[in-house]
């Protein structure tokens, strides 16, 4: 196999979280774009049309609806992208919220959300993607951490109580699968022009002082966290696992 047929997905199965829009959305994309076929999920708003958009590519998706926030949510979505496409060969926990305010001001019920959602769901889909992918002896888990999964951040205290999870959740996994042939690492995108950091974007002041900061001198696109997305999805990180792989524009080497 050449160096590039080793990023080749096809005959895969993906499922993608919170693949309505933003870095769910391109992964998915990129994804299908490798030949993969795409469960494409959507929290708070319908992911049909990534997948109608796949599929107009050419390649095969569907969408499914679960609310990531609720206790059952997890398996209600894995039931029914399993049922539909087969136990995913990858999956890619990018589904996130957050909730700013002032440490001593946090809301304990946002709190439990943003962990539900980030979190608590990330690790019960690795769960039960991965005993799946145990039995088969191959697997790629791809979680999306964050630079607040380095730092503390500013008013976002559950946003970065989970992230830090995620890497921590990320490196355990990692240790425990790896000899059974499941590789689980995770994405830290920097500052990405979402809608969890539109915000930051109106904010003048603070949109000046990130773009000061980052070496690149621009917020990051979706589609800069493709690449990376299909490199850990693919045969060509097969010996690499428990890694935070940091696509920043270069702000933590600052």
């Amino acid at each position: 196999m050449s160096a590039v047929d080793r990023f080749r997905l096809d005959g895969k199965t993906a499922l993608v979280t919170g693949a309505a829009g933003g870095l769910g959305a391109a992964i998915a994309v990129a994804l299908a774009e490798a030949g993969v076929a795409v469960a494409c999920h959507g929290n708070r708003r319908s992911a049909e049309a990534t997948a109608q958009h796949i599929r107009n590519l050419g390649g095969e998706a569907r969408s499914f609806a679960a609310d990531l926030g609720q206790p059952e949510g997890a398996d209600r979505l894995f039931t029914d992208a399993a049922l539909a496409m087969g136990a995913p060969h990858i999956l890619v926990n990018n589904a996130g919220t957050i909730h700013r305010a002032a440490a001593e001001d946090h809301a304990m019920d946002a709190w439990a959300q943003v962990l539900q959602v980030n979190l608590t769901s990330a690790f019960r889909l690795c769960q039960l993607a991965g005993r799946e992918m145990l039995q088969r002896r191959q697997g790629k888990i791809v979680n999306i951490a964050s630079m607040m999964s380095f730092q503390g951040g500013i008013r976002i205290a559950a946003y970065t109580a989970s992230k830090g999870g995620i890497a921590q959740m990320t490196k355990a996994l990692a240790n425990e699968w790896a000899a059974r042939n499941v590789q689980v690492n995770a994405i830290a995108p920097g500052y990405f022009r979402t809608e969890n950091t539109a915000a930051l974007q109106r904010d003048e002041t603070r949109n000046r002082q990130i773009l000061e900061r980052i070496p690149a001198g621009r917020w990051g696109e979706p589609e800069d966290v493709t690449g990376a997305a299909v490199f850990l999805a693919s045969a060509a990180s097969d010996y690499v696992t428990g890694t935070v792989l940091v696509v920043d524009g270069g702000w933590l080497s600052r």
